[in-house]
């Protein structure tokens, strides 16, 4: 069983080979079940969407369809989690650990959006881990339909342009970089996790004062 999880991460994480096999539907339902859906919180979103602007500039993909479908799909997947979220909000909120749910994913999106508010539906968009649970919070914390939908289309939006133009002119400006891809790919997944690590070490350092009473 653990070989078989192992070899489906790696076939995932091997993005340049993942959109030369799905190409744009690939891209777009990943994005979908990565936004909307909890078994989705693995998925390289980021890494993604810019390895896709990268073969773009290089005329594997169409810029303007990649980013319609993309964005479409990104919005779509917020609005899933937001009904998931707002239908099953109770049982969410009790769902024991399981291999693919861990409870703590919903407990640091439900402080991270107790802390910004609205405006989480645009900020989870850039951080791994926190994009995939902040909607069905939002839904269950019942925020105004009217105001969710108009940061997640802001969100989606913003999301998907910075993340594919990003690549699409850092491929036109780096002659080869499609040679160089893997490199990129590491890169982006370990900046795009650099957010995730801050919050942690800043919820242990919490605890451990909680623990510890000061002197």
């Amino acid at each position: 069983m653990l070989e078989v999880i192992q070899q489906f991460l790696s076939s995932i994480y091997n993005i340049e080979g993942l959109i030369a096999w799905g190409g744009l539907l690939a891209i777009c339902i990943i994005i979908f079940v990565e936004t909307g859906l909890f078994v989705g919180f693995f998925l390289p979103g980021d890494s993604l969407l810019i390895t896709a602007g990268i073969l773009a500039a290089a005329n594997v993909l169409n810029v303007w369809y990649l980013l319609i479908f993309a964005t479409i799909a990104a919005i779509i997947g917020d609005q899933t989690g937001y009904f998931i979220g707002h239908h099953m909000g109770k049982i969410l909120f009790r769902k024991k650990d399981s291999r693919l749910f861990r409870h703590e994913h919903i407990e640091k999106a439900r402080a991270f959006y107790d802390k910004h508010g609205p405006k989480t539906i645009v900020l989870a968009r850039f951080i791994p881990l926190i994009r995939t649970f902040v909607p069905p919070v939002a839904g269950a914390a019942n925020m105004k339909y009217k105001t969710f939908v108009t940061y997640n289309i802001a969100g989606g939006t913003l999301w998907v342009f910075s993340t594919v133009l990003g690549g699409y002119f850092l491929g036109r400006l780096i002659p080869n970089l499609g040679k160089y891809l893997h490199v990129v790919i590491a890169i982006v997944i370990i900046v795009s996790f650099i957010p995730v690590g801050l919050e942690y070490w800043k919820h242990r350092r919490e605890k451990k004062h909680e623990i510890i009473p000061p002197p």
